[in-house]
C-alpha cells in the first residue's frame, strides 16, 4: 500500500493520469458550457418531450442535467439506459439526444437508429465514431467534443453541453454564471483535497482510508441522487471496487429494513450519505433519522457535506470530492484507476455475436 502523502509515488499505480482528468474537472465544465453555446442547433424545435439516450459515464450526466432542471424544464425528460426508444417517443414532438463518448456505444446507436425510424427530432454527442456518420448520413446535428481520457472522466463535458442545449431550445435558463461559480467552488474544494494536502487535513484522503475492506452504499437525495449514483459508479471503475447507491424517500420504504441479515456481511457496510443545502429539508431529516437507524443497527456511517452556495455550485463539489476520494481508494488498493478490463472483455465477447 502506497502512502497517499507520497506524491511521487502515484505515477506508478496511475500511469495513464486519470488524475489530471480530475484535476481538470472544473475547467472541463466551463469549457463544455462555453462550446455548447457554439454548436449547431439549426432546424431544432422546441420538442414536447426528450430523450437522452446513454449509458455509463456518458448517461450520468444526462442523470445530473435531469434532476437540475426537474423544478423548471416544461417538458419531461427522460434518460435512456437501453436499447431503443419507449414507444411514446415518436414524431417530431420527440427530441433523442445521444450520447457517447466513442460515438460508438451499441445501445445508444440503436436509440439513433430507431429515432430515426420514428421520425424524432435528433442531436447526437459524441468525439466521432458511429454516431458521427449516421448523423452525417441522415442530415441530423451532431455535437462533436474533445476529449483524450476514459468516459467516466467527462462528465462535465457530457452535463455541460446538454445544459447549453437546454438553454439554447428555451428550456433551461442561461448558467453562465452559475458554471463559472460551480468552477471556482471546486477549485476552492480542490485546495483542500489535492494530493499536496497531508492526509492529517485532507478530508478525501481520509475518507478514503475508511473505506478501505468495506462494502460502500452511497445516498442522496434530490440533486444529490445522482450524485450518489456517480460516487457507486466511481467506486467501480477506479479501485475496481463492489458499491451500491440508494435515493431518499426511496431508501427508508425498504432498505432501512434491510440491516440484520446477513450479519457478516452487513458488518463491513458503510453507508456514506452526501449532503447539502440544496436538499429538501423534508429530506435532510431523512437523513438524520436514517443515518441514527442505521448506526442503532451496528451499521458504519458517515456524511460529506457538499461545498457551495447554489445547487449547482454543491451538485459539481460533491461530484469532485467523490472523484478525489475514489482515485485515492484506488492508490491504497494498489490499482491503476484507468482500464476497465472486465468491461473491454465483455464488449470483445459481444463484438463477436
Amino acid at each position: 500500500m502506497i502512502s497517499l502523502d507520497n506524491v511521487e509515488q502515484y505515477p506508478a499505480v496511475d500511469p495513464q493520469n486519470m488524475l489530471g482528468h480530475i484535476q481538470d474537472l472544473p475547467g472541463q465544465l466551463v469549457k463544455a458550457w462555453e462550446t455548447g453555446l457554439t454548436l449547431p442547433v439549426k432546424g431544432l424545435r422546441p420538442p414536447q418531450n426528450i430523450v437522452i439516450a446513454g449509458v455509463g459515464g456518458s448517461a450520468i450526466g444526462a442523470d445530473l442535467l435531469a434532476s437540475y432542471v426537474q423544478d423548471s424544464c416544461p417538458v419531461p425528460v427522460f434518460v435512456q439506459r437501453d436499447y431503443g426508444l419507449p414507444a411514446w417517443a415518436k414524431d417530431d414532438e420527440t427530441l433523442l439526444v445521444a450520447s457517447s463518448h466513442s460515438g460508438n456505444t451499441e445501445e445508444t446507436v440503436s436509440a439513433f437508429e430507431e429515432a430515426k425510424r420514428r421520425g424524432c427530432q435528433i442531436v447526437a454527442i459524441s468525439r466521432g465514431g458511429k454516431l458521427a456518420e449516421l448523423t452525417s448520413q441522415s442530415g441530423s446535428l451532431w455535437w462533436k467534443f474533445v476529449h483524450n481520457g476514459q468516459p467516466r472522466s467527462a462528465v462535465g463535458w457530457t452535463f455541460g453541453l446538454l445544459l447549453a442545449l437546454f438553454h439554447r431550445l428555451g428550456l433551461a435558463l442561461d448558467a453562465g454564471k452559475g458554471i463559472q461559480a460551480a468552477s471556482e467552488a471546486m477549485l476552492a474544494q480542490q485546495e483542500l483535497i489535492a494530493p499536496h494536502v497531508p492526509l492529517i487535513k485532507n478530508p478525501a484522503k481520509r475518507q478514503a482510508g475508511q473505506l478501505i475492506d468495506r462494502w460502500v452504499c452511497t445516498v442522496g437525495s434530490g440533486i444529490f441522487a445522482p450524485v450518489a449514483r456517480r460516487w457507486k459508479g466511481q467506486m467501480n471503475e477506479l479501485p475496481k471496487a463492489w458499491a451500491q447507491f440508494e435515493f431518499l424517500p426511496e431508501l427508508d420504504h425498504n432498505t432501512l429494513a434491510g440491516t440484520l441479515c446477513p450479519a457478516e456481511m452487513l458488518e463491513k457496510l458503510v453507508v456514506l450519505f452526501i449532503r447539502g443545502e440544496a436538499e429538501l429539508a423534508r429530506n435532510g431529516l431523512r437523513s438524520d433519522f436514517s443515518k441514527q437507524e442505521f448506526m442503532q443497527q451496528g451499521i458504519a456511517t458517515d456524511v460529506y457535506q457538499a461545498k457551495g452556495g447554489s445547487a449547482l455550485e454543491q451538485m459539481w463539489t460533491a461530484i469532485h470530492f467523490g472523484d478525489y476520494m475514489t482515485y485515492y481508494l484506488a492508490l491504497l488498493y494498489g490499482i491503476d484507476p484507468t482500464p476497465i478490463v472486465a468491461m473491454d472483455n465483455l464488449k470483445s465477447l459481444l463484438g463477436k455475436k
